[in-house]
């Protein structure tokens, strides 16, 4: 709500910090089962919404210490939670790959969807289901290895989808909103890096692995496992890659933003290398 704290679970217990000065305010949940996902609840720094390995969501009271509810309604890990303070709901995803709409004023569920996997893609495909509200609250991004998808999460219809394909046709392993909701950011298991109107999900530029990796790594054996936005830049954002290493990545200074291609000293376009279908994928750009 206001910055003050910090949760952190690494296979253990859930660790609360204070960022005034650093300590650790209290522990509490010791596995089994481990926690695998955080959220805190957006109007009360007290409440924390705690996805498990065993698929239940506990929603806890840090100041009394207790489990206020226990949500039951996935089957696998939770792999995503959020708030939106405007619906009043909590919206999770697991791993297998079901969204589940709650009230987060009785906790009971509203909703539930399976997300529908592409034709063409393995129907069993595996892997975290994330989920990350615009700055709207109402419209809700869903990250799948398959797909992008924006939700209208009152009704949890989709709205968009994005399929990979072409240049860019690897899975995802991670996406987010920018700061200010204008583009979703999309990382992918081959190293490359896709930039997308956040309301169209139309892909407005790719970036190479080479663009940011030093020369002899290869984005199939290095790439990025998080994407996070700056929390006020729309065009910066920081990768972690599978090496451990961090790179923050935001485009030329010539360029200014993200798919716009910069003017020549005659004021003509330059050419840019495009990507095959440009009606689905932006063009290549460069980073620093």
């Amino acid at each position: 709500k206001n910055d003050s704290y910090v949760m952190s679970a690494s296979g253990g217990k859930v660790s609360l910090f204070n960022m005034m000065t650093f300590k650790v305010m209290t522990t509490f949940m010791p596995p089994p089962p481990v926690a695998t996902y955080l959220a805190f609840h957006p109007q009360d720094n007290n409440i924390i919404a705690i996805g498990m390995e065993d698929s239940t969501i506990q929603i806890y009271n840090v100041r009394v210490d207790e489990v206020k509810s226990k949500l039951k309604g996935h089957q696998k890990k939770i792999t995503g939670l959020a708030f939106s303070n405007v619906l009043n709901i909590l919206v999770s995803s697991g791993a297998d790959a079901q969204l589940c709409v709650w009230s987060s004023d009785g906790w009971e569920k509203r909703k539930s969807k399976p997300v529908q996997i592409p034709p063409g893609r393995p129907s069993s495909i595996a892997g975290d289901t994330r989920v990350q509200f615009h700055n709207d609250q109402i419209h809700l991004l869903m990250v799948h290895d398959s797909q992008l998808a924006i939700y209208d999460a009152a009704k949890l219809e989709r709205l968009r989808q994005w399929v990979p394909c072409d240049s860019m046709s690897a899975s995802i392993s991670n996406a987010t909103y920018s700061c200010d909701s204008q583009l979703v950011v999309a990382s992918f298991n081959d190293g490359v890096i896709g930039i997308f109107e956040a309301e169209s999900l139309r892909p407005r530029c790719r970036l190479a692995s080479s663009s940011y990796l030093p020369p002899g790594v290869s984005g199939s054996t290095v790439y990025p496992l998080v994407v996070a936005a700056h929390p006020s830049e729309p065009n910066q954002f920081a990768i972690g890659l599978t090496d451990g290493s961090v790179e923050v990545l935001e485009p030329l200074e010539s360029e200014g933003k993200w798919g716009v291609v910069p003017p020549t000293d005659n004021g003509t376009v330059s050419s840019v290398s495009t990507i095959p279908n440009p009606g689905n994928l932006g063009s290549e750009q460069a980073a620093r």
